[in-house]
């Protein structure tokens, strides 16, 4: 490799790094009910920073009677959107990077174009994140949004440094398909669930106010539900939370079985690659099971749920470069 692809590896592995902490501050900021922080996009109460002098706070009250200027909040949701900001522009030289040596890396350009676009639509998100109060399919898109970045500069990456892909001896790329599919889903159910605040609507596991089976809310998953109210989330009622908490949990329990079929289908190969990567998938499966209950015994405590968020990361990125190496395309790459 030339010094080029080198670099362009090395700024691929950089935005991949600041995207898991764009994943991380995007959970911190709306588990702590931060994601109106700032009443306004994309400054704060019509400012690039945090009001912080007495003279701003006044202005800002004045100019937003009905939200009042809290700090720490504020800067959460700025933070965030400042590293997403960073993100965005680093995916616009990587998108730039891979045109220009299009035909040196002809796989490259097709991801990273459709990168950039979905970096301009998760900013029309995170605008419509303000401006229509936390609606919770604007929310979950969001997240998704984030964790689409994530499995594409992974994938990018790979693309790009082209490592050897040691010999696998039985079929497991379908299993890592289905795995991989399981967790998306499992994903999308986390972020219908934080974004409709229905973490703590069963205080207890795994059932739920001493049920296990529950009567299922048709309206749970309405997506569009609360749309044009000038509080969302009121459209969501106590049914609808309760049923989005099951659903939720025995999603994790599919998820955890297809997950650690593939754990065991990778560590019974004779690569140790693939047992080193079985064993490691299976050690963030079982820490991010133990994560989801203990939000539920502690009542959601910040780390453990930001923690549960940044777990369910790493397990995306892993499940990708398990694709990556059991792809039969890239079996003959050794």
């Amino acid at each position: 490799m030339d010094r080029t692809a080198y670099w362009r590896i090395g700024l691929t592995l950089f935005s991949l790094f600041f995207a898991f902490a764009v994943v991380v501050v995007g959970a911190y900021t709306r588990i702590t009910d931060a994601g109106l922080g700032c009443p306004d996009w994309p400054g704060c109460y019509h400012q690039l920073t945090v009001p912080s002098s007495a003279e701003d706070i006044a202005k800002a009250q004045a100019l937003y009677p009905h939200a009042p200027v809290d700090r720490t909040k504020a800067w959460a949701e700025m933070g965030h959107r400042y590293i997403a900001g960073i993100l965005g522009l680093l995916i616009a030289v990587i998108a730039f990077s891979s045109w220009r040596f299009r035909r040196e890396a002809k796989a490259s350009w097709p991801i990273a174009a459709f990168m950039l676009g979905l970096v301009v639509f998760q900013a029309m998100l995170g605008m419509w994140t303000v401006t229509l109060k936390l609606l919770p399919v604007v929310v979950m898109g969001h997240l998704l949004g984030g964790f689409t970045l994530l499995s594409l500069l992974t994938w990018l990456l790979l693309r790009q440094s082209r490592p050897s892909v040691p010999h696998i001896h039985k079929p497991t790329f379908h299993w890592g398909i289905i795995a991989f599919v399981a967790l998306v889903c499992q994903i999308f159910l986390g972020g219908w669930t934080s974004a409709n605040y229905a973490a703590l609507v069963c205080p207890d596991f795994p059932t739920c106010h001493g049920q296990l089976f529950v009567p299922f809310s048709k309206e749970a998953f309405h997506l569009f539900k609360g749309y044009g109210l000038e509080l969302p989330l009121s459209a969501m009622g106590y049914a609808d939370r309760v049923t989005i908490q099951m659903v939720h949990r025995l999603g994790a329990l599919i998820s955890f079985l297809m997950i650690a079929r593939l754990c065991i289908q990778l560590v019974s190969q004779h690569a140790p690659f693939y047992q080193r990567l079985g064993i490691f998938l299976m050690i963030l499966l079982l820490t991010q099971v133990t994560l989801g209950i203990a939000n539920v015994a502690l009542w959601l405590p910040v780390p453990i749920a930001v923690a549960h968020n940044a777990t369910a990361a790493l397990m995306l990125i892993t499940l990708v470069v398990a694709l990556y190496f059991t792809h039969p395309k890239h079996q003959g790459q050794r």
